[in-house]
């Protein structure tokens, strides 16, 4: 399938992980992809990789996008790179874990500032070309911890709660222009952040996850290409659940 052939999309926090997968399953349905993460090794490794398997179809942007006028320039260059721009995806993320009571004030800052923040700036950075793109979409990554909070997470947890208002609001003050606005809200998915938890903490979470199994970053990034077809045209204002029916 090449349901994004012609097609542009931005995709941040593409370094490696959850990213990584939706930027290289774009590429793979013909979308030109501009892999952004803030770590210079990291977006250039992945570029590579996707222009490995697909020749020409990606180029890679260092950029921390909690820094607002570096994301505006960022924006300015894409485009000119591009010449237009379809798909955003705000992927890039981050975590400070830590009990309320001991939390420093960096450690709420820095969430904030790069999960919410991140995707504030973004948006801003895009949103005229994609207001004037064929099939404009946006997707926001948030979390389960968003609409569970975690104990240990209240930063994380407000990031992707926030996260998931930013959507809907967007949804609708773009909606005129027929720019969707969606989120998935990943479950715990095999990642190198995953990876490093104890396997008592893995066996505990695992109980509270009815089809026992943690998810894959394809689940995630097959979640993202559906809300970016043409065939989710009508979605706009959700956030859809991948957890393995954490949730329900």
């Amino acid at each position: 399938m090449q349901r994004f052939a012609g097609k542009t999309a931005v995709v941040t926090g593409a370094g490696r992980g959850i990213g990584g997968a939706i930027a290289m399953a774009l590429a793979a349905e013909g979308a030109k992809v501009a892999v952004v993460s803030r770590s210079e090794s990291s977006c250039g490794k992945s570029a590579e990789e996707i222009n490995a398997a697909y020749p020409g179809s990606a180029k890679a942007y260092a950029i921390d996008i909690a820094d607002h006028a570096a994301v505006q320039e960022l924006g300015k260059t894409i485009v000119a790179d591009f010449g237009t721009v379809n798909i955003l995806v705000n992927n890039a993320g981050v975590t400070r874990d830590g009990l309320l009571m001991r939390m420093k004030d960096e450690d709420w800052d820095t969430v904030l500032d790069t999960n919410l923040k991140g995707a504030f700036n973004t948006v801003k950075a895009f949103m005229r070309v994609l207001m004037k793109a064929e099939d404009p979409r946006i997707i926001n990554i948030a979390s389960v911890i968003g609409l569970i909070g975690n104990a240990g997470q209240a930063n994380y947890a407000a990031s992707k709660a926030g996260l998931i208002g930013f959507t809907k609001s967007v949804a609708k003050e773009l909606s005129g222009r027929q720019v969707t606005c969606n989120a998935v809200a990943p479950g715990f998915i095999t990642t190198d952040m995953t990876g490093e938890l104890p396997e008592k903490v893995r066996e505990e979470v695992l109980k509270n996850i009815p089809l026992s199994s943690f998810g894959d970053v394809s689940d995630i990034a097959a979640a993202v290409l559906f809300l970016a077809s043409k065939e989710a045209r009508y979605i706009t204002g959700q956030v859809l659940a991948v957890d393995g029916g954490m949730t329900m």
